[in-house]
């Protein structure tokens, strides 16, 4: 069986980490988030994991490095993982799509959900330090940050569009079926 990819995006809390904790739990596969690595650095260098911090994180990389550094990364893990299935989480930009679409059998699906239910599911995550106490204005606000804005368009050069308003059930058929439709 040839290996499948499924780079997830979607704007946040839209559901990719969801889609990811699904195949790992009942596909056996993997994955891989391009947030770890800015997480990795943070952690690293003893600096809040807020929003504000990955963007700015996020920036200098792409900057001094190319636009593509993050998604040369996520390439090679890819590309040593020997599960049948692999989860990329994350993929946010064109230059991510483009290098990683050079891994045979990788397919894009983008993840799309209502603003108010992303606003809700974040507050309640809480998973960077600055979401707990944030307002749905704030929120609103973000999507206008250079790393949120570019996640949009990717809707247009998606294999596959998911919706995630629903209970986790809705969202793990639709999985399923691109799983299937791929999968010899």
């Amino acid at each position: 069986m040839a290996k499948l990819i499924l780079g997830i995006a979607g704007e946040m809390s839209s559901g990719k980490g969801t889609i990811a904790q699904h195949i790992i739990a009942e596909r056996g596969g993997s994955a891989h988030r391009f947030s770890t690595i800015l997480r990795d650095i943070l952690d690293r260098v003893y600096l809040d994991q807020s929003r504000e911090n990955f963007q700015v994180l996020s920036l200098i990389l792409r900057k001094n490095f190319g636009e593509d550094v993050l998604a040369k990364s996520i390439y090679h893990d890819v590309k040593n993982d020997e599960h049948d299935i692999v989860v990329v989480d994350g993929v946010r930009r064109m230059a991510d799509i483009a290098y990683l679409g050079e891994i045979p059998h990788f397919k894009l699906v983008y993840v799309e959900a209502d603003m108010q239910i992303r606003y809700d599911r974040i507050v309640k995550r809480g998973e960077k330090t600055d979401d707990l106490n944030k307002t749905f204005e704030e929120f609103k606000a973000e999507h206008e940050a250079d790393a949120e804005l570019q996640i949009r368009d990717l809707k247009n050069y998606a294999n596959y569009v998911v919706n995630n308003d629903g209970v986790y059930t809705d969202l793990y058929k639709q999985i399923d079926e691109i799983i299937k439709e791929n999968i010899q």
